[in-house]
């Protein structure tokens, strides 16, 4: 048994309100952001067709959201978790950003009146929805000339290498020992374990609901982010697999034995990490 009952295995498209429960406190510090780049790569591949609406499904705490809102008239993030909707709006004031509406909303009940968007974007979320059911309702969201996009990032790790960095690399393989050790060998995801991990073949998905493509572009990663310790542990707790919840009342006894080991891996409590590739796809209805 665990703090939320018992772990089952089951499809990562059934809804479960605690995949990130608690995680949301963590993500702006754990996660390394997504670069300018990304932003100037989709607005050159969208010219010069007019950006009128934005639609970001499983915005999170808005990371990709702000970044893209510059580039349309409006934007909409949503996402289920009221802990993301919330720091997304604290976010959004923080920056100063006025055009981007948040809505506590499941992708699978689009398209929810939302109305009509020239750009839909997925961004590390569309494994976990029902992915046809979601793929049919974006198609008829979108304007003739709309665009899907998917955003494939990995930001709470950098790239592994031997190269000479000027701080150490955070042990992401013995960061990960340690969580199995609490946690179990298979993979969590809130009540549930995956033991083949999140689906693949999201392009098939879109083909199949009537989308043609996906266009492909890449936007370069290696820049080097210096990070400190207490941002190397959010970027664990940012993960739908270490959730803190999952840990129950050994959470404690985790971060302890994590921070120990981060005080072995640098003396000065200082790590860097190379940031990795993204690759874009963009599908058409």
């Amino acid at each position: 048994m665990t703090e939320c009952g018992l772990v089952r295995s089951a499809s990562v498209s059934e809804w479960d309100e605690t995949l990130y429960a608690g995680s949301a406190e963590f993500y702006a510090a754990g996660r390394l952001p997504y670069p300018p780049a990304l932003a100037e790569t989709l607005r050159a591949a969208l010219a010069p067709a007019p950006a009128g609406r934005l639609l970001d499904v499983g915005c999170g705490p808005g990371s990709l959201t702000l970044l893209l809102a510059g580039l349309f008239e409006a934007a909409v993030g949503l996402d289920p978790d009221p802990g993301m909707i919330s720091r997304a709006r604290e976010a959004a004031r923080r920056a100063g950003t006025g055009n981007v509406t948040w809505v506590r909303m499941r992708a699978e009940d689009l398209p929810g009146g939302l109305g009509l968007f020239h750009v839909v974007t997925f961004a590390q979320s569309f494994h976990w929805l029902d992915r046809p059911r979601v793929a049919a309702a974006v198609r008829r969201m979108l304007v003739p000339d709309g665009v899907c996009v998917f955003v494939h990032a990995t930001t709470h790790e950098g790239v592994p290498g031997d190269d000479v960095l000027p701080y150490p690399r955070p042990p992401r393989e013995a960061i990960a020992s340690i969580v199995r050790d609490y946690l179990g060998p298979l993979r969590r995801a809130g009540r549930r374990v995956l033991p083949r991990g999140t689906p693949s073949g999201e392009g098939d998905i879109f083909r199949a609901a009537g989308f043609q493509g996906p266009t492909r572009l890449d936007v370069a990663g290696g820049l080097v982010v210096e990070r400190s310790a207490d941002e190397v542990i959010a970027s664990v707790f940012s993960l739908s697999s270490a959730a803190p919840h999952l840990f129950g009342d050994r959470r404690e006894a985790f971060e302890r034995d994590l921070r120990q080991l981060l005080r072995a891996t640098s003396a000065t409590g200082r790590f860097c990490e190379r940031t990795r590739d993204i690759r874009l796809e963009l599908g058409r209805p």
